[in-house]
């Protein structure tokens, strides 16, 4: 989720895109970025994502151009991709997430950034985000999170917010016939991640509670401790705000949870041993 500071209208970030002015650099970049993570992806992301980028040709060819891009995606789901310039404020965003425009930036990593990025780019905003917008289900879900957010705003209930969309649309995991599989963006667009979600001994997994993703802290500067797994690719948490508001008021009384922390009442997917956070911090003392 966003956290810049400035105007509320989403109208006073939006560019074009300027396709035109990414130079071979760029495109190369880009190639390297969706070769790469789209053999990584294989086997370990919902098949809807893959077909997404399929449906939506974001390939390897070079960075994508919107405004051919958006012709598939609001045929399919009547969402679009806006270009801004960075990270914009939490009620613009959220307005844009409510009219079913998906913001991205419009720039893309240097070279020696391959690896990792503080800010996401375009790589991680549309390769991470857009492809399982062509899903119905999802795509409702990022409305209604939208909506949602513009709520939350009005009973200080912004960071439960965050936290959802940390958990989900960045980083969740999900049930699926063939095992466990990959729906969050900003595991998706990243190579170490995509394989730390799933494969390693370190993190918990635990099944998605609404309750206890809200009240769960979570880093923005490392792999995570935990990851939520929802019931299925199709199954996004509802939004209604008839359930979300009393649950705000009930969850002010309860302790934050700690991001490796795990409750008496956790469906345990997987206890991690917490290897991987355990060395970091050993080798930084």
């Amino acid at each position: 989720m966003n956290s810049a500071t400035g105007s509320d209208d989403p109208r006073d970030y939006l560019v074009s895109q300027g396709f035109e002015n990414y130079t071979e650099t760029d495109h190369a970049t880009w190639r390297i970025l969706a070769k790469r993570q789209r053999e990584i992806l294989h086997g370990r992301i919902a098949d809807q994502f893959l077909e997404g980028l399929d449906r939506l040709g974001i390939g390897e060819e070079g960075i994508p151009d919107f405004r051919v891009m958006n012709q598939r995606l609001k045929a399919a789901t009547g969402w679009e991709v806006v270009a801004v310039p960075g990270l914009i404020p939490d009620l613009a965003f959220f307005r844009l997430l409510a009219d079913r425009k998906f913001p991205a930036g419009f720039w893309i990593r240097k070279p020696e950034q391959i690896d990792y990025i503080e800010e996401p780019d375009i790589f991680h905003d549309v390769f991470g985000h857009v492809p399982l917008i062509m899903q119905p289900i999802y795509a409702d879900y990022l409305e209604a999170y939208g909506k949602a957010g513009l709520v939350a705003a009005e009973h200080g209930a912004l960071k439960r917010l965050a936290r959802l969309y940390w958990y989900t649309v960045e980083f969740g995991l999900a049930h699926t016939p063939e095992g466990l599989r990959i729906v969050g963006a900003g595991i998706a667009s990243s190579p170490g991640e995509t394989i730390f979600s799933l494969e390693s001994p370190s993190p918990n997994r635990v099944e998605f509670d609404l309750g206890r993703v809200m009240r769960t802290l979570y880093r923005i500067d490392d792999f995570q401790e935990t990851y939520f797994v929802l019931d299925g690719i199709e199954a996004w948490p509802s939004l209604d705000l008839d359930r979300l508001i009393p649950l705000w008021l009930d969850l002010e009384a309860q302790e934050d949870i700690q991001p490796g922390e795990l409750q008496p009442d956790d469906r345990i997917v997987t206890r991690g041993d917490g290897s991987y956070h355990l060395a970091k911090a050993k080798s930084a003392a």
